[in-house]
């Protein structure tokens, strides 16, 4: 069962009206009084009425919500209005709670003014400085031009979603969908009407079974220039001159040019370098390289890796579409299925798509489990192993295997065979996975001090010592290893 639910827009109006609506109900005030409480307080009806109910004329004061005028207007046929100072007939004058007179040009103005500043408008109050009268909606629909109404209007329905802590805008690019998410539940991961899926927690592409700090921590490392850096120290030295770092695939004594010829090996083959070495001048530095060289190449050995499943799942994607849009009408007129008997293909390729993001998320895992923790990492590269190669598998069957049936000028028996081999496929790989990211989010918790270490070690003997033309026989093994773990 779903541990959310997708709201579109008629969702979100129909439920802020029912909000509205309970409060002014059972607080016995008008809608827009109702509307105003709800907004200061987050849209939360039971803060809400926690707060009326304990003290009614605080909560009355800091809203602005006046029980009575604070201003007496005169029976005279005229006022002056509070900003511009002209005298108005009092047809042309208009008041909020508080009483204080404006002329409508100029309540047009400051309303038309603050709506274009932002979201703040929906907090607004009397123009009047020494008040703190709030404006509703009524005021702000009799007063307003056009198309300022229908920015307070979007406001107003986006502050629904963003004041609230039980729901969020999906954050891909034009989705207008929201997420009100039921808390408690297990996983973040949602997946939104426009098939974008995200973490509800930390609002990046949805990343299980890694959690929400490594993957802030991830992307930070993809996106800093500390890589770069590292690549210079690990691959270039200083000019002594003017301190600009210089790349040499061999030794540099990065002496004077003037210093160097025959005496010193040659002005491109200075023999300085490799005997300062030997005498251990550049022990420490070279040290210093090399662990940042070393650095480097563990960092890029993950990044590629992630970035490379990143690929092919987009690319597993499309093939998705292509085959839902094109292909799979195709193969029911070529081999005489309905359309519905053909939902093993998709499924298939809808496992793909998950599986290579999964995968994806391993290599950052992999990337910060400790150096230290053999037995967790030997367990951890077999799960991953397992995992990869079943995927693979099932990949390799859905891409090529089916092409031979789709490019068919008929039907074929060997069809129902690849139906079997295929779901099967499906089946096992999924299988693979969920033990996979049971285990991640478990802290690999099955590996225990004493007998994980030998324990993964005997199992990956296992799996090679029958080859690699037996890798189905080593899932197996990987199978029931770790179901025996459980």
């Amino acid at each position: 069962m779903k541990s959310y639910t997708v709201l579109k827009e008629e969702d979100i109006l129909h439920r802020q009206e029912d909000d509205v609506t309970r409060v002014s109900t059972v607080l016995s005030i008008s809608r827009v009084a109702a509307s105003i409480l709800l907004r200061h307080y987050n849209w939360s009806i039971s803060k809400v009425h926690d707060a009326w109910f304990a003290d009614e004329d605080a909560v009355r004061k800091s809203v602005g919500l006046l029980d009575k005028q604070v201003v007496q207007l005169s029976n005279a046929r005229e006022l002056t209005c509070g900003i511009c100072f002209d005298t108005f007939p009092c047809d042309k004058i208009i008041s909020a709670a508080c009483g204080h007179p404006f002329c409508n040009t100029c309540w047009s103005g400051y309303i038309s003014t603050t709506i274009n500043d932002g979201p703040g408008c929906l907090m607004l109050r009397c123009p009047d400085p020494s008040c703190q009268a709030s404006v509703g909606q009524d005021m702000i629909n009799l007063l307003a031009p056009g198309g300022d109404k229908d920015k307070y209007s979007r406001y107003l329905l986006r502050s629904y979603i963003e004041d609230n802590r039980k729901t969020k805008w999906c954050p891909a690019p034009g989705c207008e969908y929201a997420i009100d998410f039921a808390a408690g539940s297990g996983s973040f991961d949602v997946s939104c009407l426009c098939s974008h899926n995200f973490c509800w927690n930390c609002v990046e592409e949805a990343h299980r079974p890694v959690d929400c700090g490594t993957v802030t921590k991830w992307i930070l490392k993809n996106s800093a220039e500390s890589e770069n850096m590292n690549w210079i120290l690990a691959n270039s030295k200083p000019c002594p001159k003017c301190k600009r770092p210089i790349e040499k695939n061999q030794g540099l004594c990065i002496g004077a040019w003037s210093d160097h010829g025959e005496r010193t090996g040659g002005f491109y083959a200075c023999n300085r370098y490799e005997a300062a070495k030997q005498e251990g001048a550049y022990d420490e530095s070279e040290r210093r390289r090399e662990m940042a060289k070393n650095s480097l190449e563990r960092y890029t050995h993950y990044y590629e890796r992630w970035a490379s499943n990143q690929s092919s799942r987009q690319k597993a994607l499309a093939d998705l579409h292509q085959m839902q849009t094109v292909h799979l009408e195709k193969l029911s007129d070529i081999h005489c299925t309905p359309e519905s008997q053909l939902k093993f293909i998709t499924e298939a390729w809808l496992q793909i798509v998950e599986c290579r993001r999964v995968l994806k998320w391993t290599y950052a895992y992999g990337f910060y489990l400790h150096e230290h923790e053999q037995a967790k990492r030997q367990f951890f590269e077999y799960l991953q192993g397992e995992a990869e190669s079943g995927l693979e598998r099932l990949h390799q069957c859905a891409e090529k295997e089916l092409q031979q049936f789709i490019a068919a000028d008929g039907p074929s028996k060997e069809f129902d065979e690849f139906r079997t081999k295929l779901a099967g496929l499906t089946s096992v790989t999924k299988n693979y996975f969920e033990n996979l990211v049971r285990a991640l989010e478990n802290g690999l918790a099955d590996v225990d001090s004493h007998g994980a270490c030998s324990k993964t070690t005997s199992s990956k003997n296992a799996v090679v010592s029958k080859g690699k033309g037996s890798k189905g026989k080593g899932g197996k093994t990987g199978g029931s290893s770790k179901n025996g773990d459980d």
